[in-house]
């Protein structure tokens, strides 16, 4: 049976590892995350590393694990652009692309979903000289991310979002058994909307983030879990402390702590 291990590196920064061999970094934010234990002088190997948007929290250290161990970039193409003047060739070791499109990428096929969150490039990331008001430049657009592996699990991570009606087309298009969303309630989506959001697509697993305490984003996962079990009672609740991981199996799953 088909597995893949989720790993929360902390925050919304995460490690996917299916049994077909892959290591995929998504969002990674490492060396200056305040709940992550990993920095980038860890990481030993990685094949793909995926960005939702230009944010520090989830734009991070990508750049810098792609360069450390010749993994490839996935992301938008302002991303990709600046991942060019990071030292990763466009159309090479940095994969373009926008919402409703498609690239493959070290055997994972990853595809771009709209998502609703504020549009920006953090001012140490962007392109050129850094502003004197270090104003946030435009990365373009803010993706969520469907990844089909090839042992045929699919992964969605919803990125930095509210809930919106499409989730369910998403849903219908990719079928994904292990869905990854931020409840914090703050910047993104909270408990109520995650639950109803949880509702549209329907996975075997939930697996919430982009919360906490050192956030300033508390949130009751206790209170999603019940929520979700009403509203889409096959859909389980995975939370996850940084350095946890999940090990999902085919419609199971175990948690390693």
């Amino acid at each position: 049976m088909a597995s893949i291990k989720i790993t929360l590196l902390g925050h919304a920064s995460f490690r996917l590892e299916p049994d077909s061999g892959e290591v995929v970094y998504f969002d990674p934010w490492l060396d200056e995350n305040p709940v992550c234990s990993l920095g980038v002088a860890d990481v030993e190997a990685a094949d793909l590393v995926i960005a939702t948007h230009g944010h520090n929290d989830h734009i991070g250290d990508s750049f810098a694990i792609c360069r450390k161990t010749g993994a490839t970039f996935a992301g938008n193409y302002e991303l990709c652009l600046t991942a060019e003047k990071n030292g990763l060739e466009l159309g090479l070791r940095a994969k373009p692309f926008n919402p409703g499109g498609t690239i493959e990428a070290a055997g994972v096929r990853v595809t771009a979903t709209q998502a609703f969150h504020s549009l920006s490039m953090s001012p140490n990331q962007s392109l050129g000289a850094t502003p004197e008001d270090e104003y946030f430049r435009p990365d373009g657009a803010v993706c969520g991310i469907v990844m089909g592996f090839k042992n045929g699990t699919t992964v969605y991570n919803t990125s930095d979002t509210t809930v919106f009606s499409d989730m369910q087309l998403i849903s219908q298009m990719y079928g994904p058994q292990v869905a990854i969303m931020p409840v914090g309630g703050l910047y993104t989506m909270g408990i109520r909307e995650a639950a109803r959001a949880a509702s549209l697509i329907r996975p075997d697993i939930v697996i919430p983030c982009h919360y906490g305490e050192p956030q300033g984003q508390p949130a009751d996962i206790d209170a999603l879990s019940n929520a979700v079990e009403f509203l889409s009672p096959n859909t389980q609740v995975v939370k996850l402390d940084p350095d946890g991981s999940v090990t999902y199996t085919t419609s199971s799953y175990s948690v390693d702590y």
